[in-house]
C-alpha cells in the first residue's frame, strides 16, 4: 500500500534477493503485502555465482548422522549441535521445496533421478546441483516467479540505509520498524514501514581486494544489525575459497569446489602435486587447509598462482559436467583438457554474522536475519561446501513460519528521512580512495594468516577511517558509494575485534602468534553495547 512516493507500507520488508530473501518472499506473498529490495537487480547476488550445488541428505547410502559428521569435522569443533541437525534435518525437504518450484536441477538414472556430486570434506556423494551453474539456476527460477506474483513489490536500484527502531523514535517497546531506503536512481530516501523485516543481505567478500563476491557484498545487513542493538558472532572466521581463476581479464569468477570432487590435482608451476604434503585428504581436504596450503607454497616459491589440473579427464566429461568453466576459460584462451587452470585463494565466505535463533529471530522483536548474512551456528569455524544454499532454504522456511504465526500491529507513523542539515557532497575522490585502502590493508594484515601486529595496525587504520567517513556521513547527502563504504568500514572492524578476541588457531582462523587449538571451542560473541 502507497501512502506517498516517499512512504510506504508493508506487512514484510525484505532486505537483499539472494535464495535467502527470494525464498523467503515465495514463502510469504500469498498472505502477506512483502517489498524486496535489492541494490541492483534481482540477479545481482552471490546466490547465482554459486556453482557447486546443495548439500542434501537425498541418497539411500547416505544419513542424517554422516552429513552432521562431515559438518562437524569441517567446522573445527564449533558448529552449534541444535543449528546443524535443524538445518540437516531439513535438508530434504528444502531440496524438495526447489523442486516444486521448478527448480532444473541435473538428472540422471539412479533411483533418485538427479545426479549427485561430492566436494571437499563430504564424505557421500550428497550435492545436488544444474551442472556448473547451481545458483544461477535456482536463481532464475525464483526470480520469474517473484516479478510475476501480485503481492510482492519488487524495489531495484534501493539500497537500504539504516532500520527503523521504536527506541530511535522513542518508543517503547523497543522493535524493529522498517528502514529508511535510498533510490538510487531518484537519488531519493524511502521510508519503508514494515511489521517484519528481515536482512538478506549476503557477505562481506568487498572488504577484500581479492573476493569471489559480487560487487553487492558490503556487508550492510551486518552493519545495519549491529548499529541497531543487534550482536554478531564468529566474524574472525572468513572462509577464503582455494581457487578463484587468477587471470587478468577475469573478475572475481570461481573454479568450483566440484571440480576437485571429481578429481582435479593441485600442481606447482613445474607440475608438482603438492596437496598430500599438507593433509591426508589431499585435494579433498576442506577448504581452509586447501586455502592455507595454496598461500604456503605460493609465499615459499614467490609465485603469483599455483595450477588445477584436470586434463586427465575426457574433454566430453568436461563439457558435460563443467560447461560454464569450460566456456569461460575458452574465452580466455585457457582449455582445461589440454592445461591446468591458474587460480589463486580469494575472500569467499562470511561464516559469523548477526546472531539468530532457529527461528532466525536477531535480538530486536521483528528483525529477521537469514543466509550469509545471519549467525546461526551451522557453519563454526569452516563452512562446509554446499551447506550455504542450504541455509538460506531452511532458515527462510523458518523464518516464514514464524512471521505467519506472528499477529503484530502495524507500526506507528513513521517520520521522512531528514535531509535538512547535509549539503551534496563536494570531494567523491574521499570514497574511492578509502574504499582501495580499506580493501588493500584488509588483504594484508586480516587475510589468510594473522598475527597480533597485523591486527594491530588494521585496527588503527580503521579507527582513523571510521572517523572520517563517520564525519563525510554528517555532513553530505548519502549515496550509494557512501552507505556501501561506511557498511564495510564498520563490517571490518568487527571482523578485526573478533580475531583480536581468539588466542588461538582453528578453521579459518589461523595466527601466527597463537598456532596452537584450544581444547575447548569457544564462540566470539561481540555485544554492541560493551565492544
Amino acid at each position: 500500500m502507497t501512502q506517498d512516493n516517499n512512504l510506504r507500507q508493508f506487512d514484510v520488508l525484505i532486505i537483499g534477493s539472494g535464495l535467502a530473501g527470494q525464498s523467503l518472499a515465495l514463502r510469504l506473498a500469498d498472505t502477506h503485502s512483502v517489498a524486496l529490495v535489492t541494490k541492483k537487480t534481482l540477479g545481482d547476488s552471490a546466490s547465482s555465482w554459486a556453482q557447486g550445488g546443495i548439500a542434501a541428505v537425498l541418497d539411500p547410502a547416505d544419513s542424517v548422522e554422516a552429513h552432521v559428521a562431515d559438518t562437524f569435522a569441517a567446522g573445527a569443533g564449533l558448529c552449534d549441535p541444535f543449528a546443524t541437525r535443524f538445518v540437516i534435518e531439513h535438508s530434504r525437504t528444502a531440496i524438495e521445496w526447489l523442486i516444486s518450484r521448478g527448480v532444473p536441477f541435473t538428472r540422471d538414472d539412479s533411483p533418485l533421478g538427479f545426479h549427485l556430486t561430492r566436494e571437499g570434506g563430504h564424505g557421500q556423494r550428497r550435492i545436488i546441483h544444474a551442472t556448473d551453474a547451481t545458483g544461477s539456476a535456482v536463481q532464475q527460477t525464483l526470480t520469474e516467479q517473484i516479478r510475476q506474483h501480485p503481492n510482492i513489490t519488487v524495489l531495484e536500484q534501493h539500497i537500504a540505509i539504516d532500520l527503523i527502531t521504536a527506541s530511535k523514535l522513542g518508543l517503547a517497546p523497543n522493535r524493529c520498524l522498517g528502514a529508511y531506503v535510498l533510490d538510487i536512481a531518484r537519488d531519493t530516501v524511502i521510508t519503508i514501514g514494515a511489521c517484519h523485516t528481515a536482512l538478506a543481505t549476503g557477505g562481506a567478500g568487498k572488504v577484500y581486494l581479492y573476493t569471489t563476491n559480487p560487487d553487492t557484498a558490503t556487508g550492510d545487513g551486518i552493519a545495519m544489525a549491529w548499529r541497531a542493538g543487534c550482536r554478531v558472532a564468529n566474524m574472525e572466521f572468513i572462509q577464503f575459497h582455494p581457487t578463484c581463476l587468477y587471470h587478468p581479464h577475469a573478475k572475481s569468477f570461481l573454479i568450483s569446489e566440484a571440480l576437485r570432487g571429481e578429481g582435479g590435482l593441485l600442481r606447482l608451476p613445474d607440475g608438482t602435486r603438492f596437496m598430500p604434503a599438507h593433509d591426508p585428504r589431499a585435494e579433498l581436504a576442506p577448504r581452509d587447509i586447501v586455502a592455507r596450503a595454496i598461500d604456503f607454497e605460493m609465499k615459499r616459491h614467490g609465485i603469483d598462482c599455483v595450477f588445477l589440473d584436470m586434463t586427465h579427464k575426457p574433454e566430453s566429461f568436461l563439457k558435460e559436467h563443467f560447461p560454464t568453466i569450460h566456456a569461460y576459460c575458452l574465452t580466455l584462451g585457457i582449455d582445461i583438457s589440454r592445461e591446468p587452470i591458474p587460480v589463486v585463494p580469494a575472500a569467499h565466505y562470511a561464516c559469523g554474522g548477526v546472531v539468530t535463533d532457529l527461528a532466525a529471530r536477531t535480538d530486536l522483536p521483528g528483525l529477521y536475519a537469514i543466509g550469509e548474512t545471519s549467525f546461526t551456528g551451522l557453519h563454526g569455524a569452516n563452512r562446509l561446501a554446499s551447506n550455504s544454499l542450504l541455509e538460506c532454504v531452511v532458515f527462510s522456511a523458518a523464518a516464514a513460519d514464524e512471521i505467519s504465526a506472528a499477529s503484530t500491529a502495524p507500526p506507528p507513523p513513521l517520520p521522512h528521512w531528514d535531509e535538512s542539515r547535509v549539503r551534496d557532497a563536494d570531494e567523491e575522490v574521499v570514497i574511492s580512495h578509502n574504499w582501495a585502502e580499506l580493501r588493500r590493508f584488509m588483504w594484508d594484515y586480516v587475510g589468510i594468516v594473522r598475527t597480533n601486529k597485523r591486527l594491530e595496525r588494521a585496527l588503527h587504520r580503521l579507527e582513523l577511517l571510521e572517523k572520517e567517513i563517520g564525519e563525510y556521513y554528517e555532513n553530505f547527502r548519502v549515496s550509494n558509494d557512501l552507505i556501501e563504504l561506511r557498511n564495510l568500514v564498520l563490517t571490518a572492524h568487527l571482523i578485526v575485534k573478533s580475531a583480536q578476541c581468539r588466542h588461538e588457531s582453528r578453521g579459518l582462523h589461523f595466527s601466527r602468534d597463537y598456532p596452537e587449538t584450544l581444547p575447548r571451542a569457544l564462540e566470539t560473541v561481540l555485544h554492541p553495547s560493551r565492544d
